[in-house]
Order: C-alpha cells, then sequence, then structure tokens
C-alpha cells in the first residue's frame, strides 16, 4: 500500500511525536480546528468553504451558509460527500429538476451520492455550519446550471 501524503493549510496540533510509519509517513496525530484552513478552494455562490485537510482521496473541510441564503447548483463529481450539520439546519434540494428535498439539523447527517446535482439552502435564522467529508477523486466541485427535468 502507497503511502497518502496529507495536505492540510490549517495550522494544526501535533499530538504524539513524528514516528515513521509505513513509508515513512508520519505517524503523528494531528488537531485541527474547523476555523483554520483556507478559503482558496473551489466555491459556489451562496456559501463560504473553508479546506481544512486534503488527500488523495479525501477532502475535508467546512461550509457556512447565512439564514435565508441559497447555494447554487453543483456537484461533487466522483467524490461521495458526508455532510454533518454542526449548527444552523440545511435544506438539500435534488433530483429532477430539484423537485427533490430534505432537511437536517445539529447532529444529523446528509449523504450525497456521486454526481448528484443539488444546491443547499438555510431557511433558519442562524448561520448554518457543516463538516464535509468527501472521498473519491478528480476535482471536488463542479458548479452546474442545475439538474436535468
Amino acid at each position: 500500500m502507497a503511502a497518502t501524503t496529507v495536505t492540510s493549510s490549517a495550522p494544526e496540533t501535533e499530538c504524539t511525536p513524528g514516528r515513521t510509519g509505513v513509508a515513512g509517513a508520519s505517524s503523528a496525530i494531528r488537531v485541527i480546528s474547523i476555523d483554520q484552513g483556507t478559503e482558496q478552494t473551489v466555491q459556489t455562490l451562496g456559501m463560504q468553504r473553508r479546506e481544512l485537510v486534503t488527500t488523495e482521496r479525501t477532502w475535508v473541510g467546512t461550509a457556512r451558509t447565512q439564514p435565508g441564503a441559497t447555494s447554487g447548483w453543483h456537484h461533487h463529481g466522483d467524490y461521495e460527500t458526508i455532510i454533518t450539520v454542526q449548527a444552523g439546519h440545511i435544506r438539500m434540494e435534488y433530483g429532477a429538476g430539484g423537485r427533490e428535498a430534505c432537511e437536517a439539523g445539529p447532529g444529523e447527517i446528509l449523504v450525497v451520492p456521486r454526481g448528484a446535482v443539488h444546491r443547499e439552502s438555510n431557511p433558519g435564522d442562524r448561520e448554518q455550519l457543516v463538516l464535509v467529508v468527501r472521498v473519491g477523486s478528480g476535482e471536488p466541485v463542479f458548479n452546474v446550471a442545475g439538474p436535468a427535468a
């Protein structure tokens, strides 16, 4: 198995002294705050993404959406996306013509399949914060005009 190089744009805390593991990879456990990272990642109108960690097959970050805001339509290519709501509420529109929808609140998880065209909105009265974990490959975000009818 090849070693994975983890790229983090966030200042981090190392919990254990760095030791060499498989193929020279560091075996140190790191702590990264969700308020760290970089906004130098693909953005979609209506939300603000912050990239925390990337590897060859994983993207981890946060997204914030203001009350009443709706993102543009997009999909995540070959990535399966797992979204955990940290604060506020999220409404996810998807499906043929964007006619299907679901909502989630703090402590709930949404699973977005690879290539699923969707958009998020914040139906609540406070900022929405979600933790996003994507597993797959390629570009992590594709902004599009909308779902097929």
